[in-house]
């Protein structure tokens, strides 16, 4: 199961984000977006735990928890198909460019 975690603090690592999530069940992946200019944190991340039943038990547990001196948000991650396009018109298809 996959899972976003987002409001993390900038000083968490992957490390910590794995050990968080492990008294849940088995962690297959922990990752923490960064910034590809500045190499910092972007505050959000994705971790695969092995089973469904770890990844709910993590979300439930960990969701609204205080690390690191932030309340993080924790949920099943969206696949990209799910997250929907925004689109130019802003949903009017009778928009055309003018310039």
């Amino acid at each position: 199961m996959k899972i976003y975690v987002s409001n993390l603090g900038f000083g968490v690592t992957d490390a910590d984000l794995s050990t968080f999530f492990t008294e849940y069940g088995e962690v297959v992946s922990a990752k923490v977006i960064m910034d590809r200019e500045t190499g910092r944190s972007r505050g959000f991340a994705f971790v695969e735990m092995s089973d469904e039943e770890a990844g709910k038990s993590a979300i439930r547990g960990l969701n609204n928890k205080d690390i690191d001196g932030r309340t993080i948000s924790v949920s099943v991650a969206k696949d990209k198909s799910q997250l929907g396009t925004s689109s130019f018109s802003g949903g009017n298809s009778s928009f055309k460019k003018k310039w």
